[in-house]
């Protein structure tokens, strides 16, 4: 029995390196890698971006609550006059004030490059216990409107 070979016979291969298809079908795989790549870089860094604002936002209520506390809860205290380190108070409007409480004022605090409005507030529980109430407030896209909340309470006796 008789085998024929491309060789012998002189046929040729259709089939003789990439295609035009085969080309754009690479660089088409090619470029989803790379965008998704891209993608997942920038939401991670995004995200970060969010924890870290979020982190420092728990310290800075933790910070502002302990430090009222440390005065009993004063309701003639001022923040702005407090020596706390990396950390700027001043006067400026803030979230609003839980129900029931009363207001002791609001400030723009700014730390570590992000910049907070926080309002403190108080309430009297029973004689002698007051409750000490801290809500941050911070922008979490480029608006600047803050959008995103922290609140902190905390009691003291007075």
């Amino acid at each position: 029995m008789k085998r024929y070979s491309a060789k012998k016979r002189g046929w040729r291969s259709k089939r003789n390196g990439f295609s035009l298809l085969d080309g754009i079908i690479a660089i088409v795989v090619l470029l989803i890698a790379i965008l998704g790549t891209a993608s997942y870089r920038y939401h991670s860094a995004l995200d970060e971006r969010k924890a870290a604002m979020q982190t420092s936002a728990t310290r800075v209520a933790l910070l502002l609550c302990e430090s009222w506390r440390g005065v009993q809860g004063a309701t003639t205290c001022d923040p702005t006059t407090w020596n706390l380190s990396g950390v700027t108070i001043s006067v400026g409007s803030g979230p609003a004030v839980p129900s029931d409480f009363t207001s002791l004022n609001s400030y723009r605090i700014t730390t570590n490059n992000y910049t907070y409005t926080a309002t403190l507030a108080w309430q009297n529980i029973s004689a002698g216990l007051r409750a000490l109430n801290v809500t941050l407030a911070w922008p979490t896209s480029g608006t600047g409107t803050a959008n995103t909340s922290y609140a902190l309470t905390s009691y003291t006796q007075y």
